[in-house]
């Protein structure tokens, strides 16, 4: 009966995504390609005086990206620091400054880790004036680069790649609002709460006091997940009934997490004019996808022990109404998009279980990816793919026109650098700093040991990667984390997008090259399997040496 239930959900899922692919694929093209702004877009293009008609240089939108960015980290600090003066506070006190950097980082960098417990920590204010307003920019920002890279791709000699300001607004106001409104009213008719009660003091059955918050959830939780942002209103996240109450708003949770990366290739067809380019790409992320989940769901799935025997599953940390199947689906979405959203507890998942949801973030969630992130990463690691397959054929490396020179391939080898540096050395100084080490074991760490390691590991991928997800045995909420967790979330956001926007440039300056006969070509099987191997050998490499400390070390004992 289990193993139809998670057919059954798995079939419904991917038919969802392959009736979206198409016009919400198509739909994104328009809404980055069209000539035309609504009005209300004109008045905000006026007020902050940009020229929607003129177009940027690389580096004129990267400064775009990087000051408006900068401006939410000062905003979303500030608010959490005056939290205490501010209405609908619910009399909660200032957000500490260590833990006010590190939320307002995360959030920005649309990476929603939370070293906090939210209901007891922000008040409403802070919620919809800070965090939720990041849901929407940082989510629009990371589709923004994408479609700055795809227009590197399609441009010739054009030296530029489009408007921030105006690929920002759209973004927000034409695609993720929108559909943000619709999904939170799916979920309210679920059983999502919606409310701006505060706290409510019940008596149980048994006599006893017990408060529980209320909030404005549904409307945050549609742009949490549609955004591949992941912070919950509750600190269980989306295994809390309040977030997620059912097995089939779990199930409507997961396509709002996969619904804009996996229709972005075709964005991607459209606008280079080649549809199967777009495929390509799709079936790389679909591939991938589907064997990190089989693997997950066998690992949780298989009982070992008498106890996992009875319950039919590897269940600990898991909802008896989601089960071993619709956790594991979850758990794969969330950590191969970006959004780090969870509806049970990686944590508690078997020692080589637990090793999935961190490999898939050491991918580079790339299949599908965040909105937009996981776009230009996969694109990045095509450019990759070309020039190796270049090298094996003796041509010089094209994609789609475009030679791929030392530039191109040198941002290109800096980009896939960016996060395993990040999550090596933040894991790294954790054990080395001898101060640092004391407090990280005697204050963070519940479970000493392999999956002690495992735990920091995780957390340093799940920042340096955007995700957001983590190992819940880890107390993340002091002075080392909290500043090198930051850190290493904007770092791993902003050094990429530099590194994507510079290629874009590049690419947006050369001329498009006719195909040849020695052309590589990018639209079919082979260079699937091409472009997959590069990104699962990529990563073993990189990362096999710690994982032999941790996961594995734990799951092989």
């Amino acid at each position: 009966m289990q193993t139809l239930f998670a057919i059954l959900q798995v079939s419904t899922l991917v038919l969802v995504l392959v009736l979206l692919y198409r016009p919400l694929g198509e739909y994104l093209a328009r809404v980055y390609t069209s000539s035309k702004d609504f009005a209300v877009e004109r008045g905000f293009y006026r007020v902050i005086g940009v020229d929607a008609r003129s177009e940027q240089t690389w580096q004129a939108y990267l400064r775009g990206v990087l000051a408006f960015s900068l401006v939410g980290v000062l905003l979303v600090y500030a608010l959490q620091r005056a939290q205490a003066v501010l209405p609908f506070a619910l009399g909660l006190p200032a957000v500490p400054e260590g833990l006010s950097f590190n939320t307002a980082a995360s959030f920005v960098a649309n990476t929603n880790w939370q070293s906090y417990s939210p209901e007891v920590t922000m008040g409403y204010t802070v919620q919809l004036t800070g965090l939720a307003v990041q849901n929407f920019v940082s989510a629009a920002v990371g589709i923004a680069v994408a479609i700055a890279l795809v227009r590197g791709f399609a441009s010739r000699r054009s030296g530029t790649i489009g408007n921030f300001w105006v690929d920002l607004t759209r973004g927000t106001l034409r695609v993720l609002l929108p559909l943000s409104v619709v999904m939170a009213v799916v979920l309210i008719a679920g059983g999502t709460i919606q409310n701006l009660n505060g706290f409510t003091d019940v008596t149980t059955i048994t006599g006893a006091t017990q408060t529980i918050p209320g909030g404005p959830v549904a409307s945050q939780e549609a742009i949490k997940l549609l955004g591949t942002n992941g912070g919950g209103f509750f600190n269980a996240n989306s295994a809390h009934p309040f977030e997620n109450p059912t097995a089939w708003t779990s199930l409507v949770q997961n396509i709002l997490m996969l619904a804009i990366p996996f229709s972005l290739p075709r964005t991607f067809g459209r606008m280079v004019g080649d549809h199967k380019q777009g495929y390509t790409i799709l079936a790389v992320m679909g591939v991938i996808f589907l064997a990190s989940f089989s693997i997950l769901t066998a690992l949780e799935a298989r009982g070992l022990g008498a106890a996992p025997m009875a319950a039919g599953g590897a269940m600990e940390g898991k909802e008896q109404r989601f089960g071993v199947f619709a956790s594991t689906l979850f758990g794969s979405t969330s950590t191969l998009t970006s959004t780090g959203a969870v509806n049970s507890m990686h944590d508690s998942y078997t020692a080589l279980g637990g090793m999935m949801p961190m490999i898939n973030m050491m991918l580079g969630e790339i299949a599908p990816g965040g909105v937009g992130s996981g776009l230009y990463g996969m694109l990045v690691l095509a450019v990759i793919a070309v020039f190796i397959g270049g090298l094996l054929v003796g041509r010089t490396p094209e994609y789609l026109g475009k030679k791929i020179g030392p530039r191109e391939i040198k941002l290109a080898s800096l980009y896939i650098l960016v996060t395993p540096t990040l999550v090596l050395a933040g894991t790294a100084l954790s054990f080395a700093i001898p101060g640092v080490r004391s407090d990280v074991e005697t204050t963070s760490i519940w479970n000493p040991g392999l999956h002690g390691l495992s735990e920091v590991l995780y957390a340093f991928t799940s920042a340096s990667n955007n995700n957001g997800s983590a190992f819940a045995g880890l107390t993340a909420n002091t002075p080392w984390f909290n500043t090198a967790l930051g850190v290493a979330m904007l770092l791993g956001r902003f050094v990429p997008i530099v590194l994507v926007l510079a290629l874009a440039g590049s690419l947006a300056a050369q001329d498009r090259v006719p195909s040849t006969a020695g052309t590589l070509p990018t639209n079919r099987p082979q260079f699937v399997g091409l472009l997959t191997g590069v990104a699962v050998i990529i990563t073993a490499l990189t990362y096999f040496p710690v994982l032999a400390l941790g996961p594995l070390a734990e799951g092989l004992s």
